[in-house]
Order: C-alpha cells, then structure tokens, then sequence
C-alpha cells in the first residue's frame, strides 16, 4: 500500500452494486476514498466496482450478504487483511419484501393479510443484517479517527410523519414489513449513536427521499445521485456532527 492510499479514507458500502448504493459509491469515490462496494452477487459486485473504477474511483468489490454470518466474517477479514481499519461504514442493503412494485400497489404489506415469513426476511435484512454487519466492523471503525456509520432508512419509517391521515403518506397502503423493518432501524441507529458517543463514532439514519430504483420499478421522482448524496453527506460529518438523528436531504425527519 502506497503512503498516500494509507491516508486514504475507506469506506464500505453494503448493498452498493446498483441504486443508491451504488450511487453514494461513486459520490464517495469522487471525494477521494478507497470505496468497497459491497454486494450480495459477487459478479454484480465486480462490474459495479470496474465501472466506478473507470470513472477514476479507487473502487474494490467485497463480497458481503448481510443475512449470512460467514459471508459477513468473511467480509471483515478481508477489510482488516488489505486496508486495517474501516473510517465510513454505510449500511445500505435493503428489501422491500414486495418486490419492484409501486408503493400504492404494495398489498401484500398490509397487515392484516401480511405473510409473515416475508416480514421476516424483510427484517432479517433491513434489521437484523444491520447489526451483524456493524458488529463486525466496529473494530475497524474504531481504529479510525472519524469513524462514520449511516444507516440508510426511509421517510415511510417515521410514525409521525404514517400517523397524520392528512399528512404525505396518506395515500399509501399501510406496511407490515418494509416500513415497520425502517422504524426498527431508526431505533436502532439510536441505540448505537448512545453507545459509541463517547467513542466518536458518529452514527445517523438516512432518508433518501423517492429515487427512482428496482424497488419501485424506477417510479421515484429523484435520481440515485439526488438520493445518494444525504448518505454522503452523514458520511462525511466533522468531529462537531449530529450522531443518533434522522436526516434526509430536507433536513431533520420527524421519528
């Protein structure tokens, strides 16, 4: 390793072969990092990361499924081994459990009629996945000076905002799983922020806003750059940053 990619800041990115991910990827490559994309299909993972690589990034694939615990092992072994630390950790990987369907037509989340092994690979991923990535990189991030985690949620996760029958989700069918799986993490997110205050790991949920990607059958009304760039932005908070909030590109999302 050369004495500048020492100084490089790394930065691991779950779920980042395509969407958002793949779009706070290349932000994070263009800012200077050594980005690790990673992804669930090796193959994916590896195209993603020689496009991103051919626009200049210093982009590797990491094979890492969330919901697979060696696959995660195996994931932190090879970050210690090639780079000994992690500075950005953003924990993007997600499923709807719906499909690439629009969030109207989501019946199959509502909760009187919800499948519930589908809620439960909803959660394994969005929840479960989080804290076993996390866990395994936390001796990473903790060898960082700045050490960041951006824990990528969604509007449909605030109570307050589902609550309001006139507010902006009210046309939208009620969720058993995916939102519900992004309530949970944004409780999470806090859990965590309160544990590794005192160790500067700041740590801060994300609302990407309504990207146009496979989870919706590209309906959204933004871009994967426009919702990239909340993650981005939580990834890169100086050592006075927000840690335990919920942030989209608006500014602070109501719980």
């Amino acid at each position: 390793m050369s004495e500048q990619d020492a100084h490089r800041k790394v930065a691991l990115v779950t779920g980042a072969n395509k969407g958002i991910g793949r779009g706070a990827a290349a932000q994070l490559a263009a800012l200077g990092m050594t980005v690790l994309v990673g992804a669930r299909d090796p193959r994916r993972g590896e195209e993603a990361a020689a496009a991103l690589r051919e626009a200049g990034g210093d982009v590797h694939a990491v094979a890492l499924d969330v919901t697979d615990a060696a696959s995660v092992r195996a994931a932190a072994r090879q970050v210690e081994e090639r780079f000994g630390r992690l500075d950005v950790l953003v924990n993007n990987a997600g499923i709807s459990g719906s499909g690439p369907i629009s969030p109207d037509k989501a019946v199959d989340q509502v909760p009187s009629t919800v499948d519930l092994d589908m809620v439960r690979r909803v959660f394994e991923t969005n929840v479960f996945g989080v804290i076993a990535v996390t866990n395994a990189m936390l001796p990473l991030l903790r060898r960082s000076p700045e050490p960041r985690v951006v824990n990528v949620s969604s509007h449909a996760a605030s109570m307050t905002i589902f609550a309001d029958p006139d507010g902006p989700m009210a046309a939208l069918l009620p969720s058993a799983a995916y939102s519900p799986s992004k309530s949970a993490l944004n409780a999470l997110t806090v859990q965590y922020a309160n544990e590794l205050r005192k160790d500067g790991v700041l740590v801060n949920a994300a609302a990407p806003g309504f990207v146009a990607t496979d989870s919706n059958a590209h309906t959204g009304v933004l871009t994967v750059e426009e919702g990239a760039e909340v993650l981005v932005r939580l990834a890169t908070l100086g050592a006075d940053g927000p840690t335990g909030g919920f942030f989209g590109a608006e500014g602070p999302v109501p719980w």
